[in-house]
């Protein structure tokens, strides 16, 4: 049974409010879990992002216009939904670059409001992030432009309006941005885009009657939106048709809230080979991979000629006695993978992918401690007109982060790779020993992260740090720093949107 259903059942409204005609809460709670394997029909193929076309590549730079615009999209029978995109209707265009390339964008903004495209994952100098700093007025175009220098990885771009990303996003501004380099290209890894090498971007979406989108609050609910109908590319109940005896998917937790628990309906076992920032030193075998919003995973999925099998979301461990009622037990169909009679292609999985973080042992210039709940950040509240603190170009820092509040939370850190040394003192799981900028933050324990700041300095344009589920995020869970050059000290924002 689907959540929307019981809903209906015991008489919840879709903004969580208890209405006349309910079974209580207790009914509520107890109808709460959606459980779709097996039923989900499959009936549209998976849809591919269009890579997107530069205007013109000159001088080693490649020059995009992207258009965020309102429009229509159909995702089920009957009317089509209101929706927002990137050069089409919803979602966007992949972006694909390489390491030392030049990139160059006219983000052109056709809403009725101001909104913004920020580039997650993406070392780069702060006036181009796209944070809530660079906000493109309605009618406006803004035009970032930066170096690419940091190495092959799955990165994504979103809105990041303060006070209104979760609701722009939800409206459907997401799109990849895939950074390639010649050390990824020599590992043979399956690469031919959409073929072998698959971008799955994963969303929970809740519609109303009329097929629009809707925004539903669990009743107690302290995560945000929790959607009942799962899409992959903008799609309701995909296949996919592998053809070669390897595939590789770049998943993407696209939701607002949800956590996903990714694991095959045959409990198959594949290979992690890539996290936010990049390569794994080596695969790592697993047949379950959590996923946090905001989170990417490359993985390597060995399949047989002929056979047919899920990628489904199961029940996490992370939920609490009340997680039921924000999706931690569900069990969720994703995407349905239809192998053909013959497979081709000769990829392989290297033994070896590319280079541990390194910065275990680095000297470290300072440490700093950051506690999330409440809505809040060391007891602070998100301020535009405030930087938190400086950090010094050139030199690594250790941050210990705790979530102490007993609901979920992730952190994000912008500009920045960064290596998650310790989880309560220990050494951290397998899935945690690449390169990271978003991390899950189980509630009490205590992560040390690593980072360095190289490159990019400002001391009045800031960066963010805050938690990625986007309703905490609009709330204040966040925080501001900047990078400082040789005698710089930290400035002032000047202004903002």
């Amino acid at each position: 049974m689907r959540r929307r259903t019981a809903l209906k059942i015991f008489g919840i409204g879709v903004g969580g409010a208890v209405v006349l005609g309910g079974g209580g809460f207790g009914a509520y709670y107890a109808a709460a879990k959606s459980d779709t394997a097996g039923e989900i029909a499959f009936g549209t193929a998976l849809p591919i992002p269009p890579l997107a076309k530069p205007e013109s590549v000159e001088r080693g730079a490649r020059a995009y216009k992207l258009g965020i615009q309102p429009g229509e999209t159909r995702f089920k029978p009957g009317p089509a939904t209101r929706t927002w995109g990137v050069n089409g209707t919803y979602l966007g265009p992949t972006i694909r670059a390489r390491r030392g390339e030049r990139v160059e964008f006219a983000v052109r903004n056709g809403l009725d409001r101001a909104t913004s495209l920020h580039w997650h994952g993406m070392h780069l100098p702060a006036a181009m992030d796209g944070g809530p700093h660079q906000t493109v007025p309605a009618g406006g175009t803004w035009e970032p432009r930066w170096t690419i220098e940091q190495p092959a990885a799955t990165l994504w771009y979103h809105p990041h309006v303060h006070g209104s990303t979760a609701d722009h996003m939800y409206r459907g501004l997401t799109g990849l941005f895939i950074v390639d380099d010649d050390d990824a290209d020599a590992l043979n890894l399956p690469s031919e885009y959409g073929v072998d090498d698959v971008p799955m971007i994963v969303q929970d979406r809740a519609f109303d009657g009329d097929n629009q989108f809707v925004q539903p609050v669990p009743l107690g609910g302290s995560l945000g939106v929790i959607g009942d109908e799962i899409l992959v590319n903008g799609a309701v109940g995909p296949y996919f048709d592998v053809t070669t005896r390897l595939v590789r998917l770049r998943l993407l937790n696209g939701s607002n809230a949800r956590l996903y628990n990714f694991g095959f309906s045959d409990d198959r076992r594949f290979s992690l080979v890539a996290t936010d920032g990049g390569l794994l030193a080596k695969p790592w075998q697993t047949s379950r991979l959590y996923l946090s919003p905001g989170e990417r995973a490359e993985i390597v999925v060995p399949f047989e000629p002929g056979e047919r099998v899920e990628l489904r979301s199961y029940p996490s461990e992370y939920g609490g006695t009340l997680g039921r009622l924000e999706g931690f037990d569900d069990l969720l169909d994703i995407c349905q993978f239809r192998a053909a009679g013959t497979l081709s292609g000769d990829a392989r999985l290297p033994a070896v992918l590319g280079v541990a973080p390194d910065l275990a042992g680095a000297a470290v210039a300072a440490r700093r401690s950051f506690v999330l709940a409440s809505d809040q950040i060391n007891g602070r509240s998100m301020a535009m007109d405030r930087i938190d603190f400086g950090v010094r170009e050139g030199t690594v820092e250790v941050w210990e982060v705790t979530n102490d509040n007993g609901y979920l939370h992730n952190f994000h850190v912008h500009d920045v790779r960064f290596q998650v040394l310790t989880v309560d003192g220990k050494t951290p799981e397998p899935s945690l020993l690449g390169w990271k900028d978003t991390v899950l933050l189980a509630q009490g324990k205590r992560f040390r992260l690593a980072m360095r700041f190289s490159d990019h300095t400002d001391p009045n344009v800031p960066y963010m740090y805050h938690c990625h589920l986007l309703q905490h995020e609009d709330d204040g869970m966040m925080g501001q720093f900047v990078v400082l050059g040789e005698g710089e000290q930290v400035g002032a924002v000047h202004h903002h949107s």
